[in-house]
């Protein structure tokens, strides 16, 4: 599993260099926790909570999580996973204001929010708000 900006997708890296600023400028501190994930990562992560152990965190089958993009080859996620951190420590209470705020950061620059998604939420998930058609290209 990558947290390296360089393995988004171009236009994914500019959003995200964009998320990351004005998060600091809103006195939030994030923390990157996924860029780039491999099929065979997304395949572990697919089988958590169901046949391996742990609670279920992803319904994407390998190739189909936006994290799972590829251009000639090279990672061009179209996705980042992140946490906020309060004092140095993340914080992983999605009832915590702080998700909110982040949630909102992301948004106002046009990122799509799992934390908003009805199905199946995940607020540590933004990706591309044309990721759907980007993936497909």
């Amino acid at each position: 599993m990558s947290r390296s900006l360089n393995d988004l997708h171009p236009e994914m890296q500019r959003l995200t260099a964009e998320f990351l600023n004005n998060c600091k400028a809103a006195g939030v501190d994030v923390l990157i926790t996924c860029t780039f994930r491999s099929n065979t990562e997304q395949a572990a992560l697919y089988a958590q909570g169901r046949t391996a152990p742990g609670r279920i965190v992803t319904n994407a089958k390998p190739g189909q999580s936006t994290h799972n993009v590829t251009a000639n080859g090279k990672p061009a996620s179209l996705a980042f996973d992140v946490v906020p951190l309060r004092n140095g420590k993340p914080v992983w209470d999605a009832k915590d204001p702080l998700w909110q705020q982040v949630g909102e950061i992301g948004e106002a620059l046009g990122l799509e929010w799992a934390g908003r998604w009805k199905r199946f939420r995940e607020f540590p998930h933004f990706q591309h708000p044309e990721a759907r058609r980007l993936k497909g290209a």
